[in-house]
Formats: C-alpha cells, structure tokens, sequence
C-alpha cells in the first residue's frame, strides 16, 4: 500500500512549481494588457495623445538619449511669422539644425509642419478671413512635414521625432521632473559651447533660442565647407516614400531623358533708378533662360531628339515650346495622373521634380552650384545686391 500512496504524492510534489510557473505568466500577460490599456487610455490627459503621432519606431531609444530643439517653425522672416520663405531657404535652415545635432550627438526634435509661402500653394485652404485664429492660418498655410520628407531615412543619419510625437511628449514630462536638468533655454550660444561645456552635457533637452529672422542665421559659415556634416544634396534625397515613389513612375516612363531647371517667376524681379532705367540682380538671367539662348546653350551637352524633361516656374503657357524643334519635350503636368492625388502643394511637386532631375543622364541647373555644374546662365547664384541694367543680346546665338 505504501508505494500506490507514494506513486500519488510526486504530482503533488510538482503542482507548486507548475502553478507558480502559470501565476508568472498569468502576472506577465496581466502586466502587458495593463500596459497597452494605459496607453491606449492615456488620451484622458490634457494633451490629447491623439495629437501625437510616433514616427520613432524604428530608432532604439536609451535612458541616456539627449535632445536637442530649435523651435516650432523652420522660418519666421521678417518682424512677423505671417509669411515665410520657399523650400530651398527653409532647407537650409533645417540643414543647418541637424548638423548641430549630428555636431552634439543629440536627437533632433523637427517642427512637425512647414510652412508654405501662399504663392507655392495652389491646393492650400487659404481663405483670408478675419474671422480666423493665428492657429487656424498657420494650419492652412503649412503642410505636415512627413508629407515632404522620410523621417527613419533621414534618422539613419541623424535621429530625429516630430514635436507632436509621443516621444516629445513623454520627454517633455521627463524634464519636468528633472529640475535643472531638464530642460536649458539657450540663446546667443556656440555649438562648441553646447558641446564643451559639461552643464550642457547634462541636460535632457537643450532649447536653442533660434535668430529670430530663421534659421539658417544660426550657420552664416557656409563657405567653410569643413564645418558642413550635410550636404546640399542631402535633404532633396530624403523625400518621403510617396514622393519617390512618384518621381520613380515618371522616371520609368521617361525612359531614357535629360533634365533642365529654369527658375525664372520671381527671381526676375526688376525696379527702376532714379533715372527710371530698369535694374535686376541677375543682369543675363531672363535672357539666358529664355527658349532660343537655352537651344544654343545646351546644344554641345544635349544631341537633338532626346527627351528633355523641364522643371519650371515660368506662367506663360507654351513658353518652352520652341525647344521642341530639337528635343522631345516632356513636363510634371503631363503626368496628372500619378501626381494629382499625391501633390497637395507645389513643394511636394518640387521635390518631385527634383528626384526626376537627378535622375537625368544630363542635369542642367539654371544657376553653377559647384564646379563640375551645368548651368543656363553664369550669373552667380548669390547675387551681389548691385542692381545692373538686363542684358537681352549675346553673341553665337
């Protein structure tokens, strides 16, 4: 009889080990259903978690990660925020604060919108009413920044979150709690100071008092180029996975093509002397991006029939078609289809152009950026501030 009661005690021996292995899962599955639930009803807080998108999901994020902030909009010209520059200005702004902090090893908190001068916005609502909140203009006046460029592939480089996302979020309550190390409001201070100096070091979150006119103030060294971590080139490769997934359709189509830019709009602007002459900063810039001197110009890099895709802000219709007596002509509007469900303003359809541009067998920039450019004109591309009298004649042509 004693061995069947002995045969009968060893499972009971072993149900303490089995149900304290089943009351750790049960605490661990219990634990996790607690987590998602607080998370998910985190919105009860005063600040709408729904507000807040995590573009971070990618980026493996440590206690001792530091941040670094430059403020909620990109570019702010002038005594007023109401307007602001084009693309091409606000990326140097933007290029000049991720080089900070790739310079401080710091994650980059991004404004999550940028803004968009009304004149580069044909689909915006951009209804001028008195009735309107500063908020409401600002919204219908900008555009998300994930709508331009890819922030994980821009984090492969230097890491960055949006100022709505939760991780902003969740270090904003962080700093609070941390006093003095928290949070550093700076301004009028070097980025070799903000690196050298151990109380920067500490801190959580650094928030740089940008110039208040934008930016790009912040970095006026351009011309010392061993104090670029970026290139030019750098945030025109960065556009959003809708955007170059547009630019590649049309490429495809293109076959094989070359590709000019030809600013002109604005750029144009003229006034008159006291004499009443007329001046311009760019004295050859209307004549030489003009159809019959960009034909003798471009004829020994481009040979006659091939297709030439055209990037332009010129309004006249039909402008560049006495270019078709030598190539097949070919612009973005003539592709409506792939883009006219994903250009809500014309800096998407810029930054579209520019991904077809670099994919051009001959890329040919209105302006000499480097050396080894092609370009329509030799007027610099920075401009002296000596208005001269236009130039419309040129010799061989």
């Amino acid at each position: 009889m004693a061995i069947p009661k002995t045969s009968k005690i060893k499972p009971k021996s072993r149900s303490p080990i089995f149900l304290l292995t089943a009351a750790i899962s049960s605490i661990a599955i219990l634990y996790l259903c607690s987590s998602l639930i607080s998370t998910t009803g985190s919105n009860t807080l005063q600040i709408p978690i729904s507000r807040f998108i995590d573009n971070t999901k990618s980026l493996h994020r440590t206690d001792t990660e530091k941040f670094l902030y430059w403020g909620n909009r990109i570019d702010c010209p002038g005594k007023h925020c109401e307007s602001c520059e084009g693309l091409g200005h606000q990326e140097s702004s933007l290029r000049c604060a991720l080089e900070e902090a790739i310079f401080l090893h710091r994650t980059f908190v991004m404004p999550s919108r940028m803004c968009i001068n009304p004149i580069h916005n044909n689909k915006g609502i951009l209804h001028h009413s008195d009735n309107v909140t500063s908020e409401e203009r600002w919204a219908a006046s900008s555009c998300a920044m994930d709508t331009l460029y890819d922030l994980d592939l821009i984090s492969n480089t230097v890491p960055v979150i949006l100022d709505n996302s939760k991780t902003y979020f969740q270090v904003m309550s962080t700093s609070m709690k941390l006093g003095s190390r928290g949070v550093a409001h700076v301004e009028g201070v070097t980025r070799f100071d903000l690196k050298e100096r151990n109380h920067f070091s500490k801190i959580l979150l650094i928030n740089r008092t940008a110039n208040p006119l934008s930016w790009f103030m912040e970095c006026k060294d351009r011309k010392n180029h061993s104090s670029l971590l970026l290139p030019h080139s750098f945030l025109p490769s960065m556009a959003s996975k809708r955007l170059r997934d547009a630019a590649h359709k049309i490429m495809a189509l293109l076959g094989d093509y070359d590709g000019i830019h030809v600013r002109r709009g604005d750029i144009l602007k003229t006034r008159k002397d006291r004499f009443g002459v007329e001046r311009t900063l760019h004295p050859n810039l209307d004549r030489d991006t003009r159809p019959q001197f960009i034909l003798c110009r471009i004829a020994k890099w481009v040979p006659p029939g091939r297709m030439l895709f055209i990037a332009s802000n010129e309004k006249t219709p039909n402008f560049f078609s006495p270019l078709s007596v030598r190539y097949k002509l070919a612009y973005s509007s003539n592709y409506s289809k792939i883009l006219d469900p994903i250009v809500e303003n014309n800096y998407q359809l810029f930054m579209i152009e520019r991904l077809i541009l670099s994919g051009a067998k001959t890329y040919i920039k209105t302006y000499k950026e480097t050396d080894s450019d092609l370009s329509l004109t030799d007027d610099p591309k920075k401009n002296t501030k000596t208005w001269q009298i236009p130039v419309y004649t040129k010799e061989g042509c």
